[in-house]
């Protein structure tokens, strides 16, 4: 797995989140319900609520969203009435075609010459339906709040229809408070269609360059981070290391925790209560904070749907103590699709250990069918193992790119074959396995599915591989290609001497970084999902230890990766509904669905055994795709455990906007509040038992990586730490209800004769009092 790891504390990445203020507004005094015959309900409870606190945040916050809650779209076809949304709105051909046929309702009942004077302004007004603003015209952008009847209108255009075509108001909307109010009052009826933030009222939204610049394009801030935004899928994970599916139509997900367990997540988001697989008896993983071994990979047969097979790789110690690396292959239970055979296991290769680090883990079948293996150069620090060190080493299988050919056996009797066109079938100094070398540590590979439409890129594998102290890189596999370690790291020389050597002929990573970016990449995918069309193309990756997400975008001309930063939980690009702003710091995985969306899994707690780990899905907030194109029917499958249904922790982002701010902020500390996991300061000073024989297992991780996890804790600030407690200490707690009479409270009826009795007590009392004023 990744290294370094060992800064032990508990961390949340957070959005800039800012309560909005509330500002005193007039409400529309309405009463009841009413709806539009447009197919979309508006609803008027108390008023047209333009300024509950969803119209406040929406003035505030106003992005691109349409009246279902989600991003706009560029629709499939044509559309015919509102013509000026067709390239980029919300509105589908189907939805396009229901408001024309309400425009033409209402011109029924309007005269030719209301027809001249009216026309327009009736069909723009219904058509902000489709504007990729709606939400906000309508102040939709929260659910929980009602609609307006009618979109929010300027002031001088709202003017010049009530003078012209007031007559009209009642053919727009059915409620009676409006027909009532307003044909005669244009000042009333204006400023119930005000909006409180006018750039965003139409049509002035259509002239606002700052809006309309770059709409339907990934949202950049200033610095040019991507704005992308997160849903939570799953949670209370022990380090999850991966997630993959079993292309069999099913679209289920399978996620394994280091421990050993495999989990099956099902369409509708429900796990089901017993694993598809446990070995954790078997797996050698230790509570250490940072710890690499245990299960790291897994991949299914690409012919599983027919043959059952799948393969998984993982540390485990043998009968004489010698820690390996086990890759096998195994069968689903012929009575049950939901759980696999342990005792079908079938051992393809094993691989001995020389130290409790760099064990790779990476596991994947390509689009020519063979199953390619990720080693680590076999772990320490700088590949000290023979003259040149494993990974330069083309005899040895550590540091390397494995191909193999699963469906079937070698001559010499191994469990698998040699593909025939393997770059160092014929060299008899190296292994037939390998498929390229010079690999210290390559964690996460995936390969690329290539672009929907014109499949560029199809088949290419990329890998994040870990750095020893200067360069993380991504690189871009290729049969027999040398990637430098241990002469190079990065793009630079590691070892001089290897480095320098003529004979070297390395391939250079397409990207890579120094620590002042991260300290330990995590490999990710290329996006070649249906859901959210901007990110075609883009290698979305992160950093393990800092948390970082970035992306790669390949420049066609000169096939040079440009790499930009990717920023979570922006309040104005997330407030959507199911948006969250913070995830778990340490990224330890990406993954993708059987539909090509994204994913990543991380933790606050990098422990095997901390149940702290989450996973979450990418969404761009920006641009989705149009309604329909990306449904997909799961092939249904028979479930015999008990489902088990998400319960998500995470806060979304219109939850956390709107909790009401009841208390003073917290006073000035160093580290922002908003970065404060919300557990008890007891459950973050426990840390998991460390105590296990040293005769057992050896000590994790050794060498260069435990004067990592010492450096890294002397330079952890105590203070910092302390000023952490210290504002968790003062986190409001919930305002108390106001206090209701009760026989608590309540003044106690006394009878006549204890009456008497507490006024003599009352008298001797002021008897007493008057005496020692006069002594």
């Amino acid at each position: 797995m990744n290294e370094p790891y060992y800064e032990v504390v508990w961390d949340f990445y957070t959005s800039d989140l800012k309560k909005p203020a509330l500002k005193e507004v007039n409400a529309w005094p309405c009463a009841g319900r009413s709806s539009s015959n447009s197919g979309v309900s508006f609803s008027c409870p108390h008023a047209f609520l333009c300024l509950s606190l969803s119209c406040l945040i929406g003035s505030l916050l106003g992005h691109p969203q349409c009246l279902d809650y989600g991003p706009p779209f560029q629709p499939l076809f044509h559309l015919e009435f509102c013509s000026a949304y067709e390239n980029f709105g919300c509105c589908d051909q189907e939805r396009d075609n229901s408001i024309a046929a309400k425009y033409w309702d209402i011109m029924n009942y309007i005269d030719p010459r209301g027809h001249k004077l009216c026309g327009t302004y009736i069909k723009d007004i219904l058509c902000q339906e489709c504007s990729p603003y709606a939400a906000h015209l309508y102040d939709a952008e929260n659910p929980r709040t009602p609609l307006r009847n009618l979109p929010g209108l300027c002031f001088d255009y709202c003017s010049q229809f009530h003078f012209k075509c007031r007559s009209a108001i009642s053919l727009l909307t059915s409620d009676k408070h409006i027909q009532e109010c307003c044909e005669t009052n244009k000042t009333r009826f204006c400023s119930l269609l005000h909006l409180h933030d006018e750039d965003y009222c139409f049509p002035n939204v259509l002239k606002n360059t700052a809006l309309n610049r770059n709409l339907g394009s990934v949202v950049e801030d200033r610095e040019g981070c991507l704005q992308l935004c997160l849903t939570e899928v799953a949670n209370g994970l022990r380090n999850p290391v991966l997630m993959v599916h079993a292309n069999d139509h099913t679209h289920r997900m399978f996620v394994a925790e280091q421990v050993g367990v495999i989990w099956v997540y099902l369409p509708d988001g429900s796990r089901l209560e017993e694993p598809f697989l446990d070995i954790k008896s078997i797996v050698l993983a230790t509570p250490w904070v940072g710890d690499e071994r245990g299960f790291l990979g897994m991949a299914f047969h690409p012919k599983y749907k027919y043959n059952g097979k799948f393969y998984i790789y993982y540390s485990y110690m043998d009968k004489n103590r010698v820690e390996k690396i086990r890759i096998s292959e195994l069968k689903v239970l012929a009575s049950d699709v939901n759980k696999a055979d342990p005792l079908s296991e079938r051992n393809l290769l094993e691989l001995e250990e020389p130290a409790a680090n760099h064990n790779g883990g990476q596991l994947l079948f390509g689009v020519d069918g063979y199953m390619y293996l990720f080693t680590g150069d076999g772990g320490k620090a700088g590949d000290p193992f023979g003259k040149f060190g494993n990974a330069q080493n083309k005899s040895a299988l550590l540091g390397k790119v494995l191909r193999i050919d699963v469906d079937g056996k070698s001559p010499d009797g191994k469990p698998y074959r040699i593909p025939p066109d393997n770059p160092f079938v014929s060299d008899p100094k190296a292994r037939p396995e390998v498929y390229a070398y010079g690999v210290r540590n390559m964690w996460r590979c995936a390969v690329d599915r290539g672009d929907p439409v014109t499949k560029k890129g199809r088949g290419r594998i990329f890998c994040g591989d870990v750095g020893q102290n200067r360069f993380e890189e991504i690189d871009i596999i290729v049969k027999g290609g040398n990637y430098g370690w241990r002469a190079k790291e990065g793009f630079e020389c590691y070892d001089t001497k290897l480095c320098h050597n003529s004979s070297l002929d390395d391939i250079l990573p397409i990207f890579a970084y120094g620590r002042n970016v991260g300290k330990s990449v995590t490999g990710g995918y290329v996006y070649r999902g249906c859901e959210s069309p901007n990110l075609n193309g883009l290698y979305i990756f992160g950093d393990f230890m800092n948390g970082r997400l970035m992306a790669l975008q390949e420049e066609e001309k000169t096939n040079k990766w440009k790499k930009q930063d990717i920023c979570i939980g922006s309040t104005k690009a997330c407030a959507f509904p199911g948006m969250i702003s913070s995830y778990s710091k340490f990224i330890i995985s990406f993954a993708e669905d059987e539909a090509g969306e994204l994913y990543f899994m991380s933790t606050s707690y990098p422990s095997a055994y901390a149940p702290h780990g989450s996973l979450y899905k990418f969404i761009d907030p920006a641009r989705r795709a149009p309604p329909g194109k990306c449904k997909y029917k799961p092939v249904p499958v028979k479930t015999k455990s008990k489902r088990v249904p998400f319960v998500p922790r995470a806060k979304t982002v219109l939850e956390l906007l709107n909790e009401p701010s009841t208390t003073k902020p917290p006073k000035k500390s160093s580290t922002p509040t908003g970065a404060i996991p919300t557990v008890s300061l007891k459950k973050a000073k426990k840390t998991p038992s460390t105590n296990i024989k040293a005769s057992k297992v050896k000590p994790a991780p050794s060498g260069r990586g435990r004067q990592k996890i010492k450096a890294e804790a002397k330079h952890h600030n105590p203070k910092q730490k302390e000023k952490v407690a210290h504002v968790s200490r003062i986190t409001p707690a919930p305002p108390l209800p106001k206090k209701k009479s009760s026989h608590l409270t309540r003044t106690k009826k006394l009878t006549p004769k204890k009456a008497v009795q507490a006024k003599g007590k009352l008298e001797n009392r002021r008897r007493k009092s008057k005496l020692r004023s006069t002594l």
